[in-house]
């Protein structure tokens, strides 16, 4: 593997992370130039629908990486979401839509870094700018982590570049966005299968801010009540990773896709900066908020200020 160059999005991958790795791949071989997607964990079961659908194998799981491996990172930045080994590599391009964390490198590199609602729909518009015709395979995967990332263009961080892109990939791949988008949804939310460790890291991002660790995790569901039957599980299983990774917050968001509002549990002991944070009281480690959909547009930024 050492002689690839490896694409890969962040830890506990979402559709975004896999779907845009598989196509810039593609995007990567109508240039002449070689490279290989891999996954830096588990796929979801949102993605697998995907998958599932295209009837196509997920990318290889890696674990670390060598000193000095050619990498390319694609939906994220920060060292802390991406892949052991990551400070000694080689890191040739970042395609990404957050906000720059802690990120350095000793050699000059290629950086595409826009405000947009998923990094697929900066790839699409790459495809476009060099006139590559994108096939039904290739418009699936951008539309699907299109789909994921914009909540299917309800999410406050669509843009109208998204928007655009997804009409446009929706035509070419022939699928009713309505339709597919609920039910590639719909099945991120059959939670049903996980234990109370395995939810609370399916989508969870570690960040540091001047030296406090913390985790904002996420998950999407229907119903926020069927969820919060787990409860007990839920917190122990956050208290015990606050424990073993030395965090000082740990924020779970559920998610309730249909009618966009999210339940909040907070442990640690930064917990307390939710009052300045959100304005909201905690009751019983718990809060509601209203419309808030978005861990990167309203969840980071709010929490990340007030570290």
């Amino acid at each position: 593997m050492e002689n690839e160059i490896l694409i890969f999005g962040h830890k506990n991958p979402d559709t975004d992370s896999i779907c845009s790795s598989m196509a810039y791949q593609i995007l990567n071989e109508k240039n002449g130039r070689k490279t290989k997607a891999v996954r830096l964990g588990n796929v979801n079961k949102e993605t697998q629908y995907v998958l599932d659908y295209l009837k196509i194998e997920a990318p290889e799981l890696i674990e670390k990486v060598e000193e000095n491996q050619e990498v390319i990172l694609v939906d994220h930045n920060e060292f802390d979401q991406s892949v052991e080994g990551i400070e000694k590599a080689k890191i040739l391009e970042v395609i990404d839509h957050h906000k720059i964390g802690n990120f350095k490198t000793s050699e000059p590199l290629y950086y595409t870094a826009k405000p947009y609602g998923c990094t697929a729909t900066i790839l699409f518009e790459e495809f476009k700018q060099k006139n590559y015709t994108i096939d039904r395979k290739e418009a699936v995967l951008m539309a699907s982590a299109i789909i994921s990332d914009t909540l299917l263009l309800k999410s406050p961080t669509t843009t109208e570049h998204d928007r655009k892109a997804l009409q446009e990939l929706a035509q070419i791949s022939n699928i009713n966005l309505e339709e597919y988008g609920i039910e590639m949804l719909k099945a991120g939310t059959d939670l049903d299968d996980y234990t109370a460790e395995e939810l609370i890291n399916l989508d969870a991002k570690e960040a540091n801010n001047n030296g406090v660790k913390f985790v904002i995790a996420q998950v999407n569901t229907v119903s926020i009540e069927d969820v919060l039957k787990r409860e007990e599980q839920l917190k122990l299983a956050i208290n015990n990773t606050i424990k073993e990774k030395g965090l000082s917050l740990f924020v779970f968001a559920i998610t309730d896709i249909l009618n966009s509002n999210s339940e909040i549990i907070a442990l640690g002991e930064k917990a307390n900066i939710i009052k300045t944070a959100f304005g909201k009281e905690l009751e019983n480690d718990r809060f509601f908020l209203e419309g808030v959909v978005s861990r990167k547009k309203q969840l980071m930024p709010n929490i990340d200020k007030n570290i």
